[in-house]
């Protein structure tokens, strides 16, 4: 599971469409209706929030904003109505290994991706996100 802090315009067609299923997967988990990935580091962040339903609601409904605008056809029925939340703190560390590891992802899948993205020096976080200074977060595991 990879629920990415960067901001999803960066993702391709197969990560766009891997975090939202795996962010529907976390939702089903905050929401307590499945045993599964319980104990997984990504969910941390969520599980820290005020409300960890409503954060992780908010932080999908920025990945359908996405897909919309991609003309994708995600099933928003699978949200809650959107609720403000606070913003979610990622560390420059954690937001620099994200950006490095979608990198190593697209130059296998996608090298017109890759090399477009190179450029980018500063990644956008995702909507929901605000950043801090810091390393890699505590709970990422780190390849």
């Amino acid at each position: 599971m990879r629920l990415w802090s960067i901001h999803p315009k960066y993702l391709d067609s197969k990560g766009l469409v891997a975090l939202w299923r795996e962010g529907l997967l976390a939702k089903a988990v905050l929401e307590g209706k499945t045993e599964g990935y319980r104990a997984h580091p990504q969910l941390h962040r969520f599980r820290e929030q005020e409300s960890p339903v409503a954060a992780i609601n908010a932080y999908l409904h920025a990945v359908l904003e996405e897909a919309r605008l991609r003309s994708f056809r995600f099933d928003e029925t699978k949200l809650s109505p959107a609720v403000e939340v606070g913003p979610i703190a990622v560390s420059v560390g954690q937001l620099r290994y994200e950006w490095g590891h979608l990198l190593a992802k697209l130059k296998q899948r996608d090298p017109v991706r890759f090399r477009d993205l190179c450029r980018t020096q500063d990644p956008d976080p995702h909507p929901l996100m605000t950043i801090v200074p810091g390393t890699v977060e505590p709970w990422e595991v780190v390849k």
